[in-house]
């Protein structure tokens, strides 16, 4: 992840709980370390977000608990011997 998605990220998940309370379900775009926008769809916050900000200087993150929206797993039947 790049420098300052990264910055971003972090601030997503520093302030996830508080977050929370006011955008749950929403998709937010988080830039300079603060929320400035948020909408219903991904499609609209990526839209709305290319149209005003330059591409790689924002992170849009579904506002949700826990982590199951920013964390991936990967299952395999590979062995090992």
């Amino acid at each position: 992840m790049e420098k300052n998605l990264e910055k971003e990220f972090n601030y997503y998940l520093e302030h996830q709980l508080e977050l929370l309370k006011k955008y749950e379900g929403k998709y937010l775009i988080i830039k300079d370390q603060k929320v400035v926008e948020f909408y219903n769809t991904e499609i609209e916050a990526y839209t709305k977000a290319k149209e005003k900000y330059e591409l790689g200087t924002f992170l849009i993150q579904q506002c949700l608990p826990g982590d199951a929206n920013y964390k991936q797993t990967f299952h395999s039947r590979v062995m090992f011997a």
